[in-house]
């Protein structure tokens, strides 16, 4: 496995593209936040030096490569396999309703003999994740690892995109999958939030729509805990998500605000809140969520890691960025400093995560720093 970087800066490139390394076996993926037109001029570019790879990618909230982050740039890994296969896999037009039904495609599709892994980046705006997971997760064994991110749209929360075999598109999820004895998926997942009031019953909800909690409109209780901040929703949202726990004893999950609807005084979140739940609402700790990521590296098993070419893919919500602010890097830097040395480390701000809960099932995560770690071992 050979693994090359790029970072599109101020209208220019930091080094010439390898084009030697376009391979039928060969992903590449495009993470940016720059203005869309721009975008495709630059991926129309890439499609031609590189014809014969996959290539994926998503409009994001936030850059990361190596151990910084960046805005309004594009950032490229390409990954040359030598003994894996890659196959792509696309969801058109979807939304809320059907997400359950495209992550059962996504794995129908992909889940043959010698599956290793499930890499998915979908609209981060037009799908409802945990149901996506869902889907996935009713078809593919859970050693099968499946992970990947929403798109995201720094914190308009107006359009995201995908890049799915070199087209740019909304209202997609694109899905790959990895197949040999020979590669190792590592992923690992951790927030670091603190919770912020008590433990409310859903008392009516929807799929990822959240009406009542306590028997009490959900909006109502919201915008009392935001106080001031309740006016900038629902980008301020991102900076009091909510842990839900489904059931006693299960493990909890965060989940972030994506709309919200006055009329019904209700709230959409990026993944389902079932009703009969619990929730808390949370709040940041600047400290907590450093060590979070810190936490996320060291929790990566790479036991099995001998000094390999490693491409780390790194998914982070946009309510950590916007948190951390100035110190955003350091949550970056964190992982780093954690990975081998010879780690390529890529990634963007999301709408939300996708990595396994610790029963190895891929679920949605919001607020978290994920982590997905890729090496081939010689054939």
């Amino acid at each position: 496995m050979e693994v090359a970087t790029y970072l599109y800066q101020e209208e220019q490139w930091d080094r010439p593209f390898e084009t030697t390394l376009d391979s039928q076996n060969t992903l590449i993926l495009i993470f940016a936040s720059l203005e869309e037109k721009k975008v495709r001029e630059e991926l129309s570019n890439i499609v031609k030096l590189f014809p014969l790879s996959i290539i994926a990618g998503a409009s994001t909230s936030g850059e990361i490569l190596d151990d910084e982050v960046y805005d309004d740039t594009i950032v490229v890994s390409i990954a040359k396999f030598q003994s894996t296969i890659l196959k792509n896999h696309i969801c058109k037009s979807i939304g809320n309703e059907a997400s359950y039904e495209d992550g059962i495609d996504i794995a129908k599709e992909l889940f043959h003999d010698n599956l290793k892994s499930i890499f998915v980046l979908s609209d981060g705006l037009k799908t409802n994740g945990s149901q996506l997971t869902k889907g996935i997760a009713s078809v593919v064994h859970a050693d099968v690892v499946v992970s990947g991110g929403l798109a995201g749209d720094k914190d308009r929360f107006e359009k995201t995109w995908i890049i799915e075999n070199g087209v740019l598109q909304e209202g997609i999820v694109s899905a790959v999958g990895f197949y040999s004895d020979n590669i190792h998926f590592e992923v690992a997942s951790k927030g670091g939030w603190d919770s912020l009031g008590l433990q409310r019953l859903v008392t009516k909800s929807k799929d990822n729509v959240l009406y009542e909690l306590d028997g009490k409109p959900a909006l109502e209780i919201y915008k009392r805990y935001l106080g001031d901040k309740a006016k900038e929703l629902p980008a301020s949202g991102l900076l009091f998500p909510l842990e839900l726990k489904e059931k006693e004893g299960e493990e909890s999950k965060v989940r972030t605000v994506l709309a919200v609807d006055e009329e019904n005084q209700s709230i959409t979140f990026a993944g389902d809140i079932p009703q009969d739940s619990h929730v808390t609402f949370m709040k940041a700790n600047f400290d907590r969520l450093v060590n979070g990521a810190e936490e996320s590296a060291q929790m990566l098993n790479l036991s099995k890691y001998q000094n390999e070419s490693l491409l780390c893919i790194a998914i982070s919500c946009v309510g950590r960025k916007l948190v951390l602010k100035s110190r955003i890097d350091e949550e970056i830097e964190a992982v780093k400093e954690v990975l081998p040395q010879n780690a390529n480390l890529v990634g963007f701000y999301s709408y939300g995560e996708i990595s396994p809960l610790a029963s190895g099932i891929c679920s949605l995560h919001n607020q978290t720093m994920t982590l997905t770690a890729i090496w081939e071992s010689d054939a």
